[in-house]
């Protein structure tokens, strides 16, 4: 029963105990693989035994610090995240909304610095970038904005994938000091900014000045094969928002700053009281560590390739399915009409899912997933879809 619980979520009719690798169990006793991660969190898993033993030597040591003092922990993730990212600097907040917030300040900040006197965004639709006002503003989803106007204004929002839209945009705001974009939109249905176009917008950057700055939140940290998804685009960007599965569950944001980008924030301008704490820290690091040694990067693209091949041999030329896409452990299978009943059904046969953008089944397992893990979430999730679109 929810109790005295705000009633701002829709949840499912199953409460977890705990869990082992990509499974979870249910309080009635019920075991489940995890399709969804947390909604790509648990990068290392549930109850990683490196990842529990490296909290459990935090917690009895120090849980929380200021930031009024140097944090040796949050200093070592800097500097680890900046080499597998390239970039020159971070900032620890608590979420991807938070570290999206502070993209969008930033870029504010580069604006006004270049005589902009309202500094606009070019963003997104289907984009999602978070539920703070700035954030939602910035979200190209109108039912998500719903209830909260006033929105937050100096966004213009373009469509994905549309460099003449991009190039009008530039015509018509001669304010425009920066784009933010998802390298895969996540919760807008797995739908990814194509290569040749992170290219075309970082060149766009560069003639204009403005900041390329992508959202890795729930593309990020590995989950597509490579550390950061728009790492395969082969473009240096300017701002990076990363959280999700940064720690495995633990809450930690950060956002990178490379070149000219890492010295716009100031002291006082910028801050978090939680972010980038030792405990915080200390599970990325070690999330990052597990991620590296156990060679997660490989099995993402190898496992995540797998399922995609046979998703589409099975599925993809079924009336009633639109597309399967992603990369790596995040993919998504768009159907033709609404498919939110679905989740229930999976659930019932032992597989959590969730649905995106009303018919996008969204799958987000942990990086650890293993082939016969792979081989047993198809075998469940195959016959549902097929049954679903009257092919079975």
């Amino acid at each position: 029963m929810p109790g005295h619980l705000m009633q701002n979520y829709a949840r499912q009719p199953l409460a977890l105990s705990h869990g082992q690798g990509a499974w979870v169990w249910g309080t009635d006793g019920k075991r489940y693989l995890d399709g969804l991660g947390g909604i790509a969190v648990n990068t290392v898993g549930h109850a990683h035994p490196r990842l529990v033993g490296a909290l459990r030597d935090q917690v009895g040591k120090m849980i929380h610090c200021s930031n009024v003092y140097q944090i040796e922990l949050q200093e070592q993730l800097a500097d680890r995240l900046c080499q597998l990212s390239g970039a020159d600097a971070a900032f620890f907040c608590n979420s991807g909304l938070e570290a999206n917030e502070a993209a969008i300040k930033l870029a504010r900040l580069w604006g006004h610095a270049r005589g902009a006197a309202l500094p606009r965004i070019l963003v997104f639709e289907g984009a999602f970038h978070g539920r703070s006002l700035a954030t939602l503003s910035a979200t190209g989803n109108p039912k998500v904005q719903k209830g909260f106007e006033p929105l937050v204004e100096g966004f213009v929002r373009v469509p994905l994938n549309d460099q003449a839209a991009v190039e009008r945009a530039a015509a018509e705001h001669p304010d425009l000091c920066a784009v933010f974009i998802e390298a895969i939109q996540g919760e807008g249905g797995i739908r990814p900014a194509h290569l040749d176009y992170l290219r075309f917008l970082r060149s766009m950057c560069d003639r204009k000045g403005w900041l390329l700055m992508i959202d890795e939140v729930q593309c990020g940290m590995g989950r597509t094969g490579r550390w950061l998804a728009h790492q395969w685009a082969d473009v240096r960007p300017d701002v990076v928002a990363m959280a999700k599965g940064l720690a495995s569950g633990v809450p930690i944001g950060a956002l990178l700053g490379y070149g000219e980008a890492a010295r716009v924030f100031g002291p006082g301008q910028h801050g978090s009281t939680f972010g980038g704490n030792p405990l915080a820290c200390r599970a990325a690091l070690e999330t990052l560590a597990i991620v590296e040694e156990e060679g997660l990067l490989d099995n993402a693209s190898r496992v995540g390739g797998w399922m995609l091949e046979q998703l589409r041999a099975r599925l993809g030329g079924l009336s009633g399915v639109v597309e399967v896409r992603g990369s790596g452990l995040m993919i998504g299978i768009e159907l033709e009409r609404a498919c939110g009943e679905l989740v229930a059904q999976a659930q019932q046969a032992g597989l959590l899912i969730n649905v995106t953008h009303e018919r996008v089944i969204r799958l987000l397992p942990p990086l650890i997933l293993r082939q016969e893990e792979a081989e047993q979430m198809l075998a469940l999730l195959v016959p549902l879809v097929q049954r679903f679109v009257g092919a079975a």
